[in-house]
């Protein structure tokens, strides 16, 4: 178990969020293979504050009448007022999180571009401002975490910085990713990067980065002396990845890996939830990505995936798991 302020967390990975992916019928079909808990997409605060209707549900959890496990909303911005407005604008609403976190890792240049996400890392004093104002506005019962990259580039790592400033300002747990954000998601993860915060700070610190297989998550926690780790796209498409991880890091025997039966099951629940939760039309360009990654691994994969990109209707991921069979008989 973890304890963040008053709140009582599962032992096991944590599942990050991730743009476009990680909707309330991904998440949940995280939580129920395992993960300790979920983020969700990353939702604009100034957005928020402007009254913006999609992002306020982009930030709701009612999939099944509520959020499964525990929940964190993750909100980026670069302005500390407009952070402290959001999260009342949440509360406002009656939007329901047991977490806040801070989005101070996100690459894509249409964050960067407006100062957030990573940008942010560039300016360790606004990143303690951040949390000082998120933190004032939360209050002193909900934890706060930190969503973090090494830092910028080569010439400004950061990260231990902006964790020590973090942590004195109010936050919970930093969860790294161990690349800076010239780095993108390639090379491999730099576990030393992750230890140098680590060492930083007395707060708890989750490593990110290249988990694709519980030796992957051993490894990482014995090079950078982590509390525990959070998976990102390699669960996409193996939520069973959880499971593995969880019983690798409590010592024990590691599940076998799901049947083929078990992956396209999964596939069309999940899909089947994300049409119930914002309609058919919203749903399936959303859904293709999702699709693609449940063929990895399997018999005539690169033609599987072709025919995920074709995906315009539920009925359509029938057909496809008829022809997935098909191909591996």
């Amino acid at each position: 178990m973890m304890r963040l302020r008053g709140l009582e967390l599962p032992a096991g990975a944590v599942f990050a969020p991730m743009a476009g992916l990680t909707d309330a019928a991904c998440r949940h079909l995280m939580a129920e293979h395992g993960a300790a808990w979920t983020v969700s997409e990353m939702v604009s605060a100034k957005a928020l504050t402007f009254g913006d209707k999609k992002s306020l549900a982009l930030a709701r959890d009612t999939l099944d009448g509520g959020p499964r496990g525990p929940y964190a909303v993750q909100l980026f911005g670069a302005e500390p007022e407009t952070l402290a407005a959001a999260i009342g604008v949440l509360r406002a609403h009656g939007v329901n999180f047991d977490i806040l976190d801070i989005n101070m890792g996100c690459p894509a240049p249409k964050i960067t571009g407006s100062g957030a996400g990573s940008k942010l890392l560039l300016d360790p004093d606004l990143c303690g401002r951040m949390v000082a104002a998120a933190r004032a506005a939360l209050g002193a019962d909900t934890p706060l975490t930190v969503k973090m990259r090494l830092g910028w580039d080569a010439d400004h790592v950061t990260g231990p910085a902006v964790a020590k400033t973090c942590a004195a300002n109010g936050a919970d747990l930093l969860a790294v990713h161990g690349r800076t954000r010239e780095q993108m998601y390639a090379p491999p993860v730099d576990a030393a990067g992750i230890a140098a915060v680590k060492q930083a700070v007395d707060i708890p610190v989750l490593a990110n980065g290249d988990i694709t297989a519980p030796e992957d998550a051993l490894a990482l926690l014995a090079a950078t002396g982590c509390d525990g780790v959070m998976i990102g796209r390699g669960a996409l498409g193996d939520p069973w990845l959880f499971g593995r991880v969880n019983a690798a890091l409590a010592g024990a025997p590691i599940p076998p890996p799901p049947t083929l039966a078990q992956r396209m099951a999964a596939l069309r629940e999940q899909v089947y939830h994300m049409c119930e939760d914002k309609g058919e039309w919203a749903a399936m360009p959303q859904a293709r990505a999702h699709a693609m990654h449940y063929m990895k691994g399997l018999r005539g994969a690169a033609a599987l995936r072709r025919y995920c990109l074709m995906l315009e209707h539920f009925a359509d991921v029938d057909r496809l798991i008829d022809t997935v069979y098909r191909c591996q008989e």
